[in-house]
């Protein structure tokens, strides 16, 4: 009796069509699985953004196959706004927005210049053509991230030179888009007024996306994910106290989300340091030094600044 021998899947992989491309192999070869992969190690939450940046990387992909191909390929518009409060990822997601276009091959370069007004706007007359086309010398095969890109129209300024740097702006935008994205970042609200004082710059950006703030239990994540990159770790009291210490940061002016939790870190670092270095007759070991104790957290102002307010407190002094 004739014996079957298994046959394996690999061997009856179908052939591709003549003149197919597999689409599989083109996407592990401009990486974007890793870029994406980055992305998510980099940012805690943030899944619309993260959604739509794989939804933008599967545009590119197909449009550079498209190429490929002989078909009709009109290279996009890849110009972005990026809104959101401080600290909720726009920088780090631009930076791996740039990755990927580089990857892709639709910037030649791939890295970001970030400015912010004061670097495209001059003073005085005949300062600001020269300080913004170097930027944007600077920037070209890459991405040009602006930040707060509002302040760059002041309309009850006669004597102010940011319309001037936004003409040069919206000119390069529309006539070297194969060489340079730019990303416009800056609050929400802002960047609408912005948009409804300049429509020029609103027809020329493709991709609107919106950073929400991080919820508690995220910030949360994003300072353990910090300390376990600094070989730090919370104790179990350490934690409970940062998870209020978060709910009344939050409250607080200024609070600029995963920027903040950094900050917040940092601090507590350096109480955790005092603490130990206050006995310098004792030893330490390695869990010593990663842990962060309760003290070392409740030891924020931001504590004190919500004792004062508290309806059954007599304290008149201003928070800090």
């Amino acid at each position: 009796m004739l014996q079957h021998s298994p046959v394996t899947h690999e061997a009856e992989a179908d052939p591709l069509p003549q003149g197919a491309v597999d689409l599989r192999q083109e996407s592990e070869a401009a990486g974007i699985a890793g870029v994406l992969d980055h992305l998510d190690r980099d940012l805690v939450g943030l899944t619309p953004v993260k959604t739509r940046i794989k939804e933008i990387s599967s545009l590119l992909l197909i449009e550079r196959i498209r190429s490929r191909m002989g078909l009709v390929a009109v290279p996009p518009t890849l110009h972005m706004s990026f809104t959101g409060n401080p600290g909720t990822g726009k920088t780090t997601v631009a930076l791996r927005v740039a990755e990927m276009l580089h990857k892709l091959g639709f910037v030649r370069r791939g890295h970001v210049v970030s400015v912010t007004r004061d670097e495209l706007v001059g003073q005085y007359i005949g300062h600001t053509a020269p300080k913004t086309k170097e930027i944007l010398k600077k920037a070209m095969g890459g991405v040009l991230f602006i930040d707060e890109a509002y302040y760059l129209h002041r309309p009850d300024n006669e004597r102010d030179y940011g319309q001037e740097a936004i003409e040069i702006l919206l000119q390069v935008m529309e006539t070297q888009r194969e060489d340079l994205v730019v990303i416009l970042a800056g609050y929400g609200d802002r960047m609408d007024k912005f948009f409804a004082s300049n429509p020029g710059f609103r027809s020329r950006i493709a991709h609107h996306i919106d950073f929400p703030d991080y919820s508690e239990q995220e910030l949360i994540a994003i300072a353990e994910l910090i300390l376990q990159q600094q070989n730090y770790r919370f104790s179990a009291d350490a934690r409970e106290a940062f998870v209020r210490y978060i709910a009344l940061r939050k409250t607080q002016p200024l609070f600029s989300n995963a920027r903040s939790i950094r900050n917040a870190i940092d601090r507590m670092r350096l109480r955790q340091a005092n603490r130990l270095v206050a006995n310098l007759d004792r030893s330490l070991t390695v869990a010593d030094l990663e842990r962060i104790e309760a003290a070392d957290v409740l030891a924020s102002r931001v504590f004190a600044a919500a004792a004062t307010t508290r309806p059954d407190s007599h304290a008149t002094g201003a928070r800090v």
